[in-house]
Parts: C-alpha cells; sequence; structure tokens
C-alpha cells in the first residue's frame, strides 16, 4: 500500500427529512446565497424544504447552473455576493450544481485578476467562502471531496482545493425520486466509473481498498437497474444504497494509498466539452475502450476485477478478462447508455479534433502510470468506435 494522508471533513446527513439540518449547519448570522440549477427542486418541492429550513436566515438565490457548469454563468454570481455581502453559499443540486458552487466559492475570494486562472493556470485559492450542499443527484460525489470541473467555450476543465469541500451534505435519497431514468442511469455510470479509476490500476497489496470498490461495484450492479426497473425504481432502500454508494466512490476513502488512473475522465471531458455528450455518456464509451487497450498494463486488477466482482471463474486468463470487459458494457447498456462512439453519433472524423483538444490541455500523460500519451488516447478512441 503507497503512504497517504486522509482527512474527509464534510459532516453528512443522510435519510428522509435530513434537509431540515440545514437549520443548524449554517450559523443564524450568515447571509446564504442558495444557488441551483434550472428550477426542477421547484417542482419536487426541495426547494421549499430548504426555504423553511432557512426560515431564520437571510438568504438570497442564484438560479441557472447547467449540466457541465459554465464559466460565464458561474462569475453572474460574483456580482451578488458583492452586492448582497454573502458570507455563506448552499448549493442545492447535482454534482454541476456543487461543482459550480465551488468555483463560485474560490472566485469570489479569488485576489488575482482573473477568477478564470483558478482553472486555465491552476492559481491556488488562498481562501474560499464556506459552502454546504443539498444532493438532488447522486453521481459524481462532488458534495464530498475538493475537486470540481468547470466548462469555458467548450473547454472541459477541473480543479481542486481542500478550501471549496462541502462543510456539510444533506442526503435525502427520496429526493432521488422525481429524476428521469436518463438521470439515474446516468449517476450510476459515474459512480461505477469513479469506482473503476481507482481501482482498475496496479496491485499494491490495498486490500482494504480493494474490498471496499469491489463492494461499491457490486452494490451499483445490483441496485442500478432495480433504480430504473418499474417495479422497483420508488424503493427507497434502492435509492438509498445508490445514493450512499456514489458518494463513497469518491470522497477519497477508495483512493487513499492506491494509484489512480483518470485516463477515462479526461478523455470524456473533451467528448463533453466538443460534442456536448453528457459526462456518464462519455465513461460509458471510454471505459471499455481503456479496458481493451491496457489489457496487459492493468491485467493482474483485470482479472481480480472479473473474478471478484462478476464472480468468472472459468476458462483462461484471457477469457476471464474478455468476459469481464463484455459484462461491463451489457451492464452499461442494461443502464441505458453507449458504449460506443458510434451510438452517438461521432466517428473516426471527430478524433483528430479531440486528440488535439487533449494536448491542447496538457493531458498527454494520462493514466496511473502516466504513460497514456496522445498515441495511446488516439487508439483508446478508435477502440470505441
Amino acid at each position: 500500500m503507497l503512504n497517504f494522508s486522509f482527512h474527509n471533513s464534510t459532516r453528512i446527513h443522510f435519510g428522509e427529512g435530513q434537509i431540515e439540518a440545514i437549520k443548524k449547519e449554517i450559523p443564524t448570522d450568515a447571509r446564504v446565497l442558495m444557488v441551483y440549477g434550472g428550477g426542477s427542486i421547484k417542482k419536487n418541492g426541495v426547494y421549499d424544504q430548504v426555504s423553511q429550513a432557512l426560515c431564520e436566515h437571510e438568504w438570497f438565490e442564484f438560479s441557472g447552473i447547467e449540466p457541465n457548469p459554465q464559466y460565464d454563468t458561474l462569475v453572474k454570481s460574483l456580482a451578488i455576493i458583492k452586492e448582497k455581502k454573502i458570507d455563506y453559499l448552499l448549493a442545492v443540486g447535482g454534482g454541476s450544481v456543487v461543482d459550480g458552487v465551488k468555483f463560485i466559492a474560490g472566485a469570489a475570494l479569488f485576489e488575482g485578476d482573473d477568477p478564470w486562472d483558478i482553472i486555465a493556470k491552476q492559481q491556488r485559492i488562498q481562501k474560499a467562502l464556506p459552502i454546504g450542499a443539498v444532493l438532488t443527484l447522486p453521481a459524481t460525489g462532488s458534495e464530498t471531496n475538493q475537486g470540481a470541473v468547470v466548462t469555458r467555450n467548450g473547454h472541459k476543465l477541473p480543479f481542486s482545493s481542500p478550501l471549496v469541500r462541502p462543510q456539510f451534505a444533506v442526503l435525502d435519497p427520496a429526493v432521488t425520486l422525481s429524476l428521469s431514468d436518463r438521470q439515474v442511469g446516468n449517476g450510476v455510470v459515474d459512480a461505477f466509473v469513479h469506482t473503476m479509476e481507482q481501482y482498475l490500476t496496479y496491485s499494491v497489496n490495498g486490500k482494504v481498498q480493494d474490498r471496499f470498490s469491489e463492494g461499491l461495484l457490486q452494490t451499483l450492479i445490483e441496485e442500478g437497474p432495480k433504480a430504473l426497473a418499474a417495479d422497483t425504481k420508488n424503493d427507497m432502500e434502492v435509492r438509498g444504497n445508490v445514493m450512499w454508494a456514489a458518494t463513497m466512490a469518491l470522497n477519497g476513502l477508495i483512493g487513499a494509498g492506491v494509484p489512480q488512473d483518470w485516463a477515462t475522465h479526461m478523455i470524456g471531458h473533451e467528448l463533453t466539452g466538443g460534442h456536448g455528450i453528457d459526462h456518464a455518456r462519455t465513461l460509458s464509451i471510454v471505459l471499455p475502450a481503456v479496458m481493451k487497450v491496457r489489457r496487459e498494463e492493468k491485467r493482474e486488477k483485470l482479472l481480480q476485477y472479473a473474478q471478484r466482482v462478476w464472480n468468472i471463474q472459468k476458462g483462461t486468463e484471457d477469457e476471464q478478462i474478455d468476459q469481464a470487459i463484455e459484462k461491463t458494457e451489457q451492464f452499461f447498456v442494461q443502464i441505458g447508455v453507449p458504449v460506443r462512439l458510434s451510438d452517438v453519433d461521432l466517428n473516426e472524423s471527430h478524433i483528430e479534433g479531440l486528440i488535439t483538444n487533449l494536448k491542447q490541455h496538457g493531458m498527454v500523460k494520462l493514466g496511473e502510470n502516466r504513460d497514456i500519451t496522445p498515441q495511446v488516447s488516439e487508439q483508446i478512441l478508435k477502440m470505441a468506435l
């Protein structure tokens, strides 16, 4: 196992009715800005619950955060923060809203010339407004971690800072019942691939991390389809297990002390930024191709994945790996997401532009061994055709 330091300071309130915990989490003298997306929270009752929880606070609101939050939208909030003297941010939504609020928190107190430098130049955030989160779509794990991605002019780029980790997060599975099948499926896949990025690398004998990861993968394989099936999609236990799995997949725990990949994500970001494809759907397209192209580098963990997660015990090593990749693709198809570039109307002619953008964004040494060059990324994208 590799050396590591692990700390997660986000306090989690999990379960039905937990939105009222906001009352005690945010200081009553705080001036709060509630930030949300397109307004679905006004249809499913979440807005009313949050409003009630904030009844003793002075609060304001900012809406319109898009999936894959746009820089130009986010910076509009800064004028409100300054005018209203906001000193606490409350993200109410899915991972995109939480990511957007993380950027707003840093940008509001940024002392440089241009807040975009936080992302484009990876300038360190020295201070940030405190954040709370009410999660409405389990997927990214952003509610308990320090990372985020922001999009500008078709470029989707990440940043990270411990100062933007939410101080608390409310996870009420009941609020997910109003999600569309597409949103639910995307969330399951996002959590699945987050886990795989930290698991499917090379062994460092991190037995605890491996077993945690395998348990999360099996939970998503079991519960994901149930969250979409007509007779079980409203089952609160199913929804709760999916929600908690998504949070656990990227709160830092399973990635502590083990190598991590993230090539699937970096390549996927170019598909989202350049072609507007849902984040999770880029992952379901790219991951199987990564498994195929990198099967020798990942052989030991691919076999472990086949045997422990899918219970594949018969056949040669290569046959077991083939079956595991096939079962992964079948699972994605069952969840309702694409597994080929052709499924989203992209072909070989689009690959050159994707590789150009990877180079432009400095994504030239990807993977757990930092040996996925643009040439290897091109192989992966061709494999995904």
